[in-house]
């Protein structure tokens, strides 16, 4: 553990990730790859909390001929899939795990409950986020920051797929965009840079707790960030 930079971490990880080369849907190989990285990270002594988006299935906002309200939802049951998806992955390796859902379903997952996923962490299982805030209007990047401030988290990894950092512009349509190694909260708000949603940046400044992006087509950027290694980009309040 003392090899460790940070004892309880937030995974987040897009829900477009997940679909490997597809584009949509779940690509089994992929989940498994990220969660064998999982299983290393928490056989290390770290505590790890997940929080997977939607976009492989929905993505609420984009619908335009639906109620925002109803679209979200439909978003959140993308959430749950996908967190099972990374039960099943976990366990199937060894790792105990617990999926906790904003939305009750108790069939297939327990409530959330504070207290509880706290205690699951504590005991060295995975706490798998899933069904968002359970609100609408709220993105799964404030879910993200919002569960790392309610289990107090050490930092959020937040795991992109197609980019290795925070640039001044897109990378892939704009060549000359500048990577950054380092920003404060207030910069990517100021900017404009669309890494996080505004909602979830605040929140994140509000309670200081430290994002770090980077790019989770080599999942292996995980552990290597556990250790201490600079990948990504990190947002803090210097």
């Amino acid at each position: 553990m003392s090899s460790c930079k940070y004892k309880r971490i937030l995974l987040k990880i897009s829900g477009e990730a997940l679909a490997g080369e597809k584009g949509h849907g779940i690509n089994g190989s992929t989940v498994m790859e990220i969660s064998h990285v999982i299983k290393n990270v928490t056989e290390m002594g770290v505590e790890v909390a997940l929080v997977v988006g939607g976009g492989n299935f929905w993505r609420g906002a984009n619908a335009k001929d639906m109620d925002r309200t109803t679209s979200d939802y439909m978003g959140m049951l993308g959430t749950v899939i996908n967190g099972l998806a990374f039960q099943d992955a976990l366990e199937k390796i060894g790792v105990e795990t617990r999926v906790q859902t904003a939305i009750e379903m108790r069939q297939i997952a327990e409530p959330y409950i504070r207290r509880k996923a706290v205690r699951h962490l504590e005991k060295g299982r995975v706490v798998i986020f899933s069904g968002g805030s359970g609100n609408p209007f709220f993105s799964t990047d404030t879910t993200a920051a919002l569960r790392a401030a309610e289990i107090n988290a050490d930092i959020i990894l937040l795991a992109k797929n197609g980019v290795d950092g925070v640039y001044s512009d897109d990378p892939n349509k704009n060549p000359n965009s500048i990577k950054f190694d380092e920003l404060k909260y207030i910069d990517v708000l100021n900017k404009g840079l669309k890494i996080m949603d505004s909602t979830a940046t605040s929140l994140c400044m509000d309670n200081k707790i430290p994002i770090l992006v980077f790019g989770i087509e080599n999942p292996e950027n995980i552990q290597k960030i556990i250790v201490g290694e600079n990948i990504g980009t990190i947002i803090e309040e210097v």
